[in-house]
């Protein structure tokens, strides 16, 4: 198992090779840099809910859509600094992430991803209802701009590389450290199984909420940092296809892993990408070239499946057992033990005088 020092020390490795990429690619691989960062911040909420708490949530892109709105709202007519703005998103995200777990308490399986369709598919429609407050169609405009210590001549997608690789670094840390406590433990033991998790004192009920709770944050941050790379929140940015993409990276890179996340972001952001170029090169029209990076998430979900059952983080973990020997724990454990299951007081093992007794 991975200890905090390690964790730490892999967060400030990763975020020296962004730094240097950074420094030495051009603009438009640092705004792919900070694509990757967001989408795995909502990612790894996302296999967090999904791998280890076994609900399966189709309506992040929503999350994200309150913590964008949150963020440009208290940037546009409070002039908050983006630290707290960041902050509150997390917090009015974890409100709403509270009240639609409480909801979605009972539901499972595809009930559960009904209910969570729908949330992703009406709440970006509130724009349109409220366009005088959200902006309607054409959205909300964030201003962002880089410190002035670094210079007037600065890259502006330079410095929204950083703060995006920093939140999702601080991000992934935390969540491993809440995954191998005894919250993390709880949600293990509910999704492996709730009568036995009862048994044992864990309160279902509380610990699938948390579970969605923790995910709705995730999915607020990655929001709030989409605001400040795009500066502009628009519903456009926050359809069905969001919500899809988040879900295919989770499966894709291994649900329950944390480094997975890394993976299934790469793979959303450079895959669409790679293919419109192809399309376009082929002489292929917008309204087909539209639709291959939809195309595109199935076909590589499919050939990971069948390569990789346990996602990209599942297969290079089976190569590197064949040269290191056993796992080294770095991901979130999915198969551990249920907790041991105390009796009731009524179905208790006899004592030996009840035995003798009964004899």
């Amino acid at each position: 198992m991975q200890t905090l020092p390690r964790r730490l020390g892999a967060a400030v490795v990763t975020a020296v090779i962004v730094w240097f990429l950074s420094v030495r690619l051009g603009t438009f691989r640092d705004f792919q840099i900070a694509e990757v960062a967001i989408e795995v911040t909502a990612v790894a909420g996302l296999t967090v809910l999904t791998g280890l708490s076994g609900q399966i949530s189709l309506g992040n892109g929503a999350f994200m859509a309150i913590g964008g709105y949150t963020t440009a709202l208290l940037l546009l007519h409070l002039n908050w600094p983006f630290i707290a703005a960041l902050v509150a998103s997390a917090a009015v995200t974890a409100v709403a992430g509270g009240i639609v777990g409480v909801a979605a308490a009972r539901l499972r399986g595809p009930y559960l991803a009904g209910a969570t369709l729908m949330l992703g598919v009406a709440l970006p429609a509130l724009a349109s209802a409220y366009q005088g407050f959200l902006g309607g169609d054409q959205g909300l405009n964030v201003v962002f701009t880089a410190p002035a210590f670094l210079g007037a001549t600065f890259p502006l997608t330079r410095w929204q590389a950083w703060v995006s690789t920093v939140v999702a670094l601080v991000t992934l840390v935390l969540l491993a450290n809440l995954c191998y406590s005894r919250i993390g433990r709880n949600w293990r033991a509910v999704r492996d199984d709730e009568v036995a998790a009862a048994l044992d004192g864990v309160n279902v009920a509380v610990t699938r909420v948390l579970a969605f709770v923790v995910s709705a944050i995730c999915a607020g941050l990655a929001g709030s940092l989409l605001a400040i790379v795009t500066s502009l929140v628009a519903p456009g940015a926050f359809t069905l296809t969001l919500s899809i993409a988040l879900l295919t990276a989770a499966v894709i890179g291994g649900l329950g892993s944390l480094p997975g996340a890394l993976w299934g972001s790469l793979l959303i952001v450079i895959v669409p990408t790679y293919v419109t170029d192809v399309a376009t090169s082929h002489g292929l029209s917008s309204s087909v070239g539209s639709n291959i990076p939809i195309a595109a998430y199935g076909a590589v979900l499919i050939l990971v499946m069948l390569a990789f059952p346990q996602g990209i983080q599942g297969g290079l973990r089976r190569l590197l057992t064949l040269f290191t020997g056993p796992d080294l724990g770095t991901r979130i454990p999915r198969d551990a033990p249920a907790p041991h299951v105390t009796p009731p007081a009524d179905e208790a093992p006899a004592s030996h005088h009840e035995k003798e007794g009964t004899a």
